[in-house]
């Protein structure tokens, strides 16, 4: 369903195959196509696999994504989540988490569902996600450890911290890999914020109930002639947002000071900080006392994300403490665009001040493969590609 929406969103589908392509995995078709559930008309995607629940663990998994062709990000973010999940399944069974063996989620078709989901959510690249509270069902479910009540034991561990509700008929209305994708990419749970919508999405579910079961995504753009107050304060996680045509809002800045962890870590660190909503981590070379040479790790996070991101910098790094503080930024309204050039299809992104464009900026993972392509200096495939982009 989630798969569904964001494709109905417009993102390009042929793209979105290529990059499932690069995973390693046979046995299993993706089949799309527009449909209808309760006269709700969407896209319906149904990943078809060939093989019976084989019980894969964290190993064998992180296998399959790092022997693919996907973006380092991609690839990263995609381990996080099944970290994040195994973690999960190891505290409900007591175990480490790289002794826990998927079932379920270990198969083709839940592997390319959540990897797929990373794919298109690194397609779209959208500045914030909100979340309306989860309806999370009621009665029991049928899964490998026999009949469990609804919501199944992973799907509460991975809510934890998100609103949750329980309304209509009986049924799991949230599973695992559904909770799994809201814990991961949802930075604020609640009412729908405020701005202009641009486009809407429907992901359609297989099972037919009495109202329509769908997955509606929006996608939302800042707008300040949506705000009838002047310039008073936006819905919450727009706060602090101007009337000058900037973009503001406040953030969580944490630091540490850290000379005596190997330099190779750091990699690890910061793609697992930047998979659980950080908004930029960074390194800058100190001096401390005694003349020690050091590094301070500063990570850039949204206020909600601190003490989730503060405790992962304390396990996952040799220092002993985290400070913290909050800030205010001044930003250009981002957007990203998919341009057609006569070299290939390009995402661009797009910096606004208002209405007023300000940078037009090709990314670089898109440049990085089209210069591998045409065998041309990245620079100046750059140059030639900034001439078709209006």
């Amino acid at each position: 369903m989630f798969l569904g929406a964001m494709l109905d969103l417009g993102l390009d589908e042929k793209f979105f195959l290529d990059e499932l392509h690069k995973l390693p995995l046979e046995g299993y078709e993706v089949e799309i196509k527009k449909s209808e559930n309760g006269g709700v008309v969407g896209t319906d995607v149904c990943v078809k696999a060939h093989e019976h629940h084989p019980h894969r663990g964290l190993k064998h998994i992180y296998e399959i994504i790092d022997g693919s062709g996907l973006t380092p990000e991609v690839k990263q973010k995609t381990k996080d989540a099944f970290l994040k999940l195994a973690i999960a399944e190891g505290k409900i069974h007591g175990k480490p988490p790289e002794q826990i063996h998927f079932h379920e989620v270990g198969a083709v078709d839940s592997i390319v569902d959540i990897v797929g989901a990373h794919i298109l959510m690194d397609m779209l690249k959208p500045d914030k996600v909100c979340a309306s509270p989860v309806n999370v069902g009621s009665g029991t479910v049928e899964c490998a450890h026999g009949v469990l009540p609804v919501p199944a034991p992973a799907t509460v561990e991975l809510l934890q911290g998100v609103p949750v509700f329980s309304r209509g008929e009986a049924g799991e209305l949230t599973t695992p890999t559904g909770a799994l994708l809201l814990s991961t990419f949802v930075h604020k749970f609640g009412n729908m914020p405020q701005g202009s919508i641009e486009r809407t999405g429907y992901g359609l579910g297989k099972a037919r109930r009495s109202s329509p079961n769908v997955l509606r995504a929006v996608l939302m753009k800042h707008d300040e002639k949506w705000r009838d107050d002047g310039c008073a304060a936006e819905a919450e996680f727009m706060e602090g947002s101007s009337c000058d045509g900037f973009d503001r809002d406040r953030v969580s800045v944490l630091e540490a000071n850290i000379d005596d962890m190997n330099p190779q870590f750091y990699d690890e660190v910061m793609g697992s900080l930047l998979a659980k909503g950080a908004l930029d981590v960074f390194l800058t070379p100190i001096i401390m006392k005694k003349t020690r040479p050091a590094v301070k790790l500063t990570c850039i996070c949204p206020e909600d994300k601190k003490d989730l991101l503060a405790e992962l910098i304390l396990r996952d790094t040799t220092t002993i403490g985290v400070r913290e503080y909050v800030m205010s930024r001044t930003k250009l309204f981002r957007q990203m665009q998919q341009v057609n050039t006569p070299f290939g299809s390009v995402r661009v992104k797009v910096s606004k001040k208002g209405d007023e464009i300000i940078k037009k900026t090709p990314e670089y993972e898109d440049l990085k493969k089209l210069a591998q392509e045409k065998n041309m200096p990245i620079n100046k495939l750059s140059t030639e590609i900034l001439k078709f982009i209006e």
